[in-house]
């Protein structure tokens, strides 16, 4: 009997590697977007910050590896099977529906999806337990951590509406001070700005990275978690001489020092929090599989209960952490879905006109139709003399180069991305909230370009209603994930080792299409490139 969950643990190990390159195809806009957007530095630049960023990120995640064990069912109510059929559900509903959503290329959260999918596998056993044991449907609270559950919906719905809504606030701020010409306010606030931006990205590495290390000291955490105002203080001081210096010394863009920076931090907390999405459950099933398989250990699988993953200190496998790390670096270099999941973002938020990827809908209209009676009355309350003022802070350069080469935004908004993620993720580590960081890079991505006015009167209806296209689709996401996980786990308590291997067979049928389908797409995208130049070029010869 030993055989078949070596052989699912292998399954598991399997899902994970394709768990892990379906999701960082789909989380890498978290940390490239504002980067690639400005295009402040080569792509090339971005891509190696970026993978340091993650290499070393993976390295950190080790103490986020619980909430897989224990953070939403309670692993002592159920059996070994039992959990290794809640962890086989999990992760091929998670493959699953990250690569549709990779293949649409929509941005959804690895968060979500994983936190679902595990609620919808452990709630189908539970209430099958609670039905077959003839207790009362109000014991299911035994099995399930409600308290979690429930947290993580409201802070989906409160970073959503937060993110837009300081992304446009400060965005607002910073296009005030620095107007489009940056040039000419640059020597007065930007040292300022930069030690302001950089004392962010520290505090969130800080705070969101370290608390996770297993290898740090607790005397240190300790200080970090005693003194944040000591730390922030003495972090301005610093990063505002050295930005001065990279100013007057160096003639270095602080704007370009800033996204860099930020880059690292993002791609490192991305993957210091997040890797537990992709790899938390097989690693799980392992432990599990040890604690079941130890030594003079014979109950069997249906009746050892598995309280041993109940054990706050059981650190994850090394080895698997930095294969971990090796696998999303390279999904980084060659996954071609992850540039259609960055391609919507940019899109969306791109300054001035462009090819519109979403269609206007009713909601959108009426949206877009209220901010503007909201703007006439701003407008009639303002004076007019300050009205002139505040309009003349957006003014545009006119761009006279290729319109290829044009970036999506400039650096003064990539790098206020940048910050406003980095503290909202921070402050909402330090207060227990479980923020997506694809919620929040998103919405503060959306917040700034609508606060900068890149979303005009023709395109803002297109850009609202992709905005709500994508946060519908997180939603989407956390019912498909709870209903599929469901779904298959009671399929495979049912069907047993039939279900398990006719499973595999989908996954693999399923991952194969949904390559052909993404290889066309992009083909034919391409043909339509290739056609637009050759008309230019022709039309360039008639003239």
């Amino acid at each position: 009997m030993e055989q078949i969950y070596i052989i699912m643990l292998i399954a598991l190990a399997i899902l994970a590697i394709t768990d892990l390159m379906v999701g960082v195809s789909n989380d890498a806009v978290n940390f490239l977007n504002s980067a690639i957007g400005s295009k402040a530095v080569s792509f090339k630049t971005i891509m190696i910050v970026a993978s340091l960023g993650v290499a070393v990120g993976a390295l950190y995640s080790n103490g986020m590896m619980e909430i897989a064990r224990n953070g939403i069912f309670t692993p002592s109510m159920f059996s070994f099977n039992d959990v290794i059929i809640i962890f086989l559900a999990v992760m091929i509903t998670d493959v699953l529906l990250l690569d549709v959503f990779n293949t649409l290329g929509l941005p959804t959260s690895t968060t979500v999806s994983v936190i679902f999918s595990l609620l919808g596998a452990s709630v189908v056993l539970a209430v099958y337990k609670v039905y077959v044991s003839g207790d009362s449907f109000g014991t299911l609270g035994k099995y399930i951590n409600t308290e979690k559950a429930s947290e993580i919906v409201y802070s989906i719905l409160l970073s959503v509406a937060l993110s837009f809504a300081l992304g446009s606030l400060v965005q607002y701020v910073s296009r005030l001070i620095f107007t489009f010409h940056i040039e000419k306010r640059y020597k007065y606030v930007a040292a300022l700005f930069g030690g302001v931006a950089m004392t962010a990205i520290t505090f969130f590495i800080l705070v969101k990275g370290l608390k996770s290390i297993t290898f740090v000291p607790s005397e240190v955490k300790d200080f970090i978690k005693e003194s944040p105002f000591t730390i922030i203080a003495y972090s301005l001081i610093l990063w505002t001489i050295v930005c001065q210096l990279l100013i007057s010394v160096f003639k270095y863009s602080v704007f370009k020092f800033i996204i860099i920076v930020g880059t690292f931090g993002l791609a490192l907390a991305f993957a210091g929090n997040d890797l537990v999405n992709f790899i938390g459950v097989p690693i799980a099933a392992y432990q599990a599989f040890e604690i079941w398989a130890a030594p003079g250990q014979t109950v069997g699988a249906t009746e050892f209960m598995m309280s041993g993953l109940e054990e706050e200190n059981l650190p994850a496998p090394f080895i698997f952490l930095a294969m971990a790390g090796v696998i999303m670096v390279y999904t980084l270099w060659t996954s071609k879905k992850a540039k259609s999941v960055i391609e919507t973002e940019q899109n969306l938020s791109r300054q001035g006109e462009g090819n519109e990827k979403y269609n206007a809908n009713t909601l959108s209209r009426n949206i877009v139709r209220g901010f503007m009676y909201l703007g006439n009355i701003i407008s009639f309350i303002l004076p007019k003399s300050l009205q002139k003022k505040l309009d003349a802070q957006f003014v545009q350069p006119e761009y006279t180069g290729k319109r290829d080469e044009q970036p999506m935004f400039d650096m003064v908004r990539a790098s206020v991305n940048l910050i406003v993620a980095s503290i909202l993720i921070s402050v909402g580590t330090s207060m227990k909230l479980p923020l997506s960081t694809t919620y929040v890079t998103f919405m503060v991505a959306m917040g700034s370009s609508f606060a900068d006015r890149a979303w005009d009167r023709e395109s803002a209806v297109y850009r609202v209603a992709g905005v709500f296209n994508v946060i519908g689709g997180w939603f989407v996401t956390a019912l498909a994930a709870f209903l599929s996980s469901a779904i298959i786990a009671y399929i495979l308590f049912i069907g047993e080792v039939f279900a398990f291997f006719a499973f595999m067979i989908i996954v693999a049928i399923f991952f194969y299409r949904s390559n052909q389908i993404h290889k066309k797409k992009v083909k034919e995208e391409e043909e339509i490139k290739s056609l637009r130049k050759e008309d230019i070029v022709t039309l360039k010869e008639m003239i």
